[in-house]
């Protein structure tokens, strides 16, 4: 039985880099909605908080990029894959701080998450405790999630391939942007 189609959905990430299986992530909601809404999480390093369930995830070396030049990767990936841009928005969400959710994104959308330890757990908890409607896209294991953004990273940061764990266009624009030289500089 196929899942029904909401009109608007809501995912989020920080996507830093955004790699091959975040792309899935996305496509996966999308296929999902009509309109999807792209919350791109940490979109500000002044309201970036630490977070127990995940202490890495708010330090600088995590989070190399910027709001604005994740925005242009993920239109560009998503554009890549074949979505028409009217049907999908990139904006910022501020993840750490749920009384802000409704100035960002529509709270009466479908929001999709993927549980792979406690911060996706603590994600799902910030949802449901603002009576949001929610849908799990994928639930496993860290050892099962497949690549990481910080795999990714380290690869640059030594100098090793990486180019295939990203989408075309997203490798284009960071070798353009020397991002590698940005992450080793950190």
């Amino acid at each position: 039985m196929e899942a029904e189609i909401t009109n608007t959905g809501v995912i989020h990430g920080r996507f830093q880099v955004l790699h091959n299986d975040h792309l899935t992530y996305l496509l996966n909601g999308k296929r999902l909605c009509r309109h999807l809404v792209v919350g791109i999480t940490n979109p500000d390093p002044g309201f970036t908080e630490q977070d127990n369930a995940d202490l890495n995830r708010h330090t600088p070396s995590a989070n190399p990029l910027t709001y604005f030049e994740r925005h242009i990767l993920v239109t560009a990936a998503l554009k890549e894959a074949g979505i028409n841009p009217d049907e999908f928005s990139v904006v910022p969400f501020p993840i750490n701080t749920p009384a802000l959710y409704h100035h960002y994104v529509p709270m009466d959308a479908l929001f999709f998450l993927v549980i792979y330890d406690d911060w996706g757990r603590r994600k799902l908890e910030h949802f449901t405790s603002l009576g949001l409607k929610t849908h799990i896209l994928r639930e496993v294991p860290p050892e099962e999630k497949g690549i990481s953004a910080g795999h990714v990273r380290k690869l640059m940061a030594q100098g090793k391939p990486w180019e295939q764990m990203v989408p075309p266009s997203v490798a284009q624009m960071l070798k353009k942007w020397r991002v590698d030289e940005q992450i080793r500089n950190i």
